[in-house]
């Protein structure tokens, strides 16, 4: 027979910040009930992080085939294998979840089948393929993540009019897309499908693509996508779709009409908080998110949240560390809070965009007066073997630490992991300065910005 506790903790979702609490109380020595109605890894791993990111590997290797001949190889491009593509996708997809499955199972954690609600503050009912449940626990964790979102009177049809979700599962090429929105989602989109061959528009209703990035990089972003034949409309709001015979005309403020096969919904995802039972059990939510403290507590002693239920950074490691955060708490140690500015950033599109910490509108907010240097990816050899621009932008507090360190270009999310050491550890541009950076890579890159705030500039021109 089944147990049904009580567990010292229950865990409602089995995305990555549900899974990464189940793991680490697992650790603790806590046992633990993981209730999932899906795959567990939830959107990151099976809708989200890894399938998008193996799109643009996929965009990426089409890119190099048609440009080899710049590099003195000569390579036949023929065209993009969709039902290839998507094998390679979901091979990568299904041995993670393969993976991560064994890992939870040999923790002792027992994973529970099917759709989760809350039925009191230590209680949650399971209706799954067997029936219905309901399982005691002495702590609840809320982890139900969140859902792509749309536009008030904008329908998503899943074939003129489609998610994400819907765009990970296309079976051919769209000749040409809408993307309506111009954050990382939509980006990353916008990028594959242009090096798949699409045309492609973004329209956003910001002033810049990637709007919460510092300035200087969605420029850079925006010249390269203008380079790419990605085209945007910016600073304009969508008002309305409707179906034509060859797809969708989308039309925006002031008139103008785009007329494309698919529209790409991008403007954001939602948390998945709608018949949960948060309303029942005393758990107040704002907006649809559930409010939580600094150590991620509800309204209710005996309920935690984490992760895209929350109102905190929708990013993977995120819910990995409040997962981690409350696991820890929860086993009687005492984390600290997640500094959420200490968070790294990445949009996977070609090129890359990175940054951790502030950027420098928030600086002068806070009062900061800052010191700033930008290094130009032209100047560093590495970046110049692989044929890409962009920059490396370091903001620091003048006579203080680093603030903030903003990157663009190709590969830079394999650059930031330094920033965030940079950042978190709140080192002082002279003091990276000292570090030597192996030649020739691109993290010369992120020295050579340290290099010049230390007023000891090597090959920084001007």
């Amino acid at each position: 027979m089944a147990n049904s506790g009580p567990f010292d903790i229950v865990v409602l979702g089995g995305g990555s910040g549900g899974y990464a609490c189940a793991l680490r109380a697992a650790e603790l020595g806590k046992s633990v009930a993981l209730v999932e109605r899906d795959k567990l890894g939830g959107t990151c791993l099976n809708r989200g992080c890894i399938p998008t990111k193996a799109l643009l590997h996929a965009a990426e290797i089409a890119d190099q085939s048609r440009d080899a001949a710049a590099f003195g190889v000569k390579v036949a491009y023929e065209g993009i294998d969709v039902a290839g593509v998507n094998a390679y996708k979901d091979r990568v997809v299904t041995t993670t979840v393969k993976g991560l499955t064994g890992l939870i199972r040999s923790k002792g954690i027992e994973v529970i089948e099917g759709d989760g609600r809350l039925a009191g503050p230590t209680t949650v009912e399971v209706t799954g393929p067997d029936g219905a449940r309901t399982v005691e626990g002495r702590h609840i964790v809320l982890a139900t993540g969140s859902a792509p979102r749309s536009l008030p009177g904008l329908e998503i049809d899943g074939e003129r009019v489609i998610s994400s979700d819907h765009a990970l599962k296309l079976e051919h090429v769209p000749g040409t897309v809408v993307v309506l929105g111009g954050g990382v989602i939509g980006v990353e989109f916008a990028s594959v499908w242009r090096s798949f061959g699409a045309e492609v528009t973004i329209v956003e209703a910001l002033p810049h693509l990637l709007p919460l990035e510092e300035e200087s990089s969605s420029k850079r972003l925006e010249r390269a996508f203008r380079k790419r034949g990605i085209k945007y409309e910016l600073g304009t709001r969508f008002e309305s779709a409707k179906p034509t015979q060859g797809g969708v005309a989308v039309t925006l403020e002031g008139g103008k009409t785009i007329d494309a096969e698919l529209l790409l919904v991008a403007v954001g995802r939602g948390p998945v908080s709608d018949g949960i039972g948060l309303a029942e059990a005393g758990v107040e939510t704002e907006r649809g998110f559930v409010k939580v403290d600094e150590l991620c507590r509800t309204s209710v002693p005996t309920i935690s949240a984490v992760g895209d239920l929350i109102p905190t950074p929708q990013l993977a490691h995120v819910g990995f560390a409040e997962g981690i955060l409350v696991a820890e708490r929860l086993g009687g140690l005492t984390p600290a809070p997640i500094d959420y500015d200490g968070v790294p950033r990445i949009t996977y599109s070609d090129p890359e965009v990175a940054s951790v910490g502030i950027t420098t509108a928030t600086a002068r907010e806070r009062g900061y007066e800052t010191h700033e240097v930008t290094y130009d990816l032209a100047g560093n050899p590495r970046s110049k073997i692989l044929g890409t621009q962009g920059e490396v932008k370091v903001i620091a507090a003048v006579d203080g630490p680093v603030l903030g360190i903003h990157m663009v270009g190709a590969r830079v999310g394999e650059l930031i992991a330094e920033g965030q050491l940079i950042y978190n550890w709140e080192a002082l541009p002279g003091e990276v300065a000292q570090l030597i950076h192996p030649h020739p890579t691109q993290s010369e890159a992120v020295g050579e910005a340290h290099l010049a705030l230390a007023g000891k500039p090597l090959h920084v021109h001007g």
